[in-house]
């Protein structure tokens, strides 16, 4: 899949959420108002949230869009990271808010209410709206690589969670007649909230720090090199990852009487080897030594003995 229709993809899957959550979103907080549930609203704001984290997507789609240039000769594919990131800090606040204004219904002596039944079945349709959502998002972002979208799907599939979360609060709360019981379920929702938030803060900073989530991609390269004759002593190899695809760099040692144009064949056809052995490759740097010239105090990059 090319940039442009990884581009249009997000598009789409972005258009999808925001008026999916609209939706979900608009239901919730009126019916939650009608209802005089607690927990409904709190529902009802996250997937509100979850409007304004669809509008980045849109946006970085925009941003992917453009081609590499001397500012940033890799392109824009690190936007996808970022906007992951930003998303994480708005889901956070926003789940900061709600427990704030939780705590202090929580801490009140007013007499309360108890929510409608209406609240039972407008939390029903939240899971089974939230469950496509969420579905479709994961699908798409593991379609064109995109950790953005995947990060988005996993925070609907944790309202979906925090949904039915509080239709269990709900049930409770007429079991026994406590109204204190709603009210302890959003504080309980806002909580989620963060914590999802801040799992999506983690994950990103991998990616922003040439990490790589799958530490086997160094095996898989020192056995592809392996099958590559002329091939001595690799080592030195650093792997990141841009959107979610891998930027891998190798030192390699030939024959030093080899000729220029037979060391770049080698280097070519480690290349083609690596690129059999690991999908989603962005780009390879294979650097050419001559045997015996390793330097033992480079201080990056993986070695052999390093992954066995």
């Amino acid at each position: 899949m090319n940039l442009n229709q990884k581009q249009q993809a997000i598009k789409k899957a972005s258009w999808v959420s925001i008026i999916g959550n609209a939706i979900l979103s608009l239901l919730k907080i009126i019916l939650g108002l009608i209802s005089g549930s607690l927990a409904v609203i709190a529902d009802g704001i996250d997937s509100a949230s979850d409007i304004v984290t669809s509008i980045i997507t849109l946006i970085t789609a925009r941003i992917l869009s453009k081609p590499p240039n001397k500012k940033f000769p890799y392109g824009y594919e690190k936007a996808d990271t970022i906007a992951s990131k930003a998303l994480s800090f708005i889901i956070f606040f926003a789940g900061a808010q709600l427990a704030i204004s939780t705590f202090s219904n929580l801490i009140e002596n007013e007499a309360r209410s108890m929510p409608s039944e209406l609240a039972i079945y407008v939390t029903v349709i939240s899971i089974i709206g939230k469950l496509g959502l969420a579905l479709y998002q994961f699908k798409v972002g593991k379609k064109v690589n995109s950790s953005m979208l995947v990060a988005n799907a996993r925070n609907m599939q944790n309202d979906v969670i925090i949904s039915l979360s509080v239709l269990v609060g709900l049930i409770f709360t007429f079991i026994f007649e406590m109204p204190i019981l709603d009210i302890i379920t959003a504080f309980a929702v806002s909580g989620w909230i963060m914590y999802v938030a801040f799992k999506i803060f983690l994950q990103s900073n991998l990616e922003l720090m040439d990490g790589v989530e799958d530490t086997g991609v160094y095996a898989k390269i020192f056995e592809a090199t392996k099958q590559v004759e002329g091939v001595s002593n690799p080592h030195r190899v650093r792997v990141r990852q841009i959107s979610g695809a891998y930027l891998i760099a190798i030192d390699i040692e030939v024959d030093g009487n080899m000729s220029v144009h037979d060391s770049h064949i080698i280097a070519h056809n480690v290349e083609d080897a690596i690129k059999k052995k690991i999908e989603n490759v962005y780009d390879i740097i294979v650097h050419i030594e001559p045997k015996g010239t390793i330097d033992p105090h480079q201080p990056y990059g993986v070695s052999r003995e390093d992954v066995t």
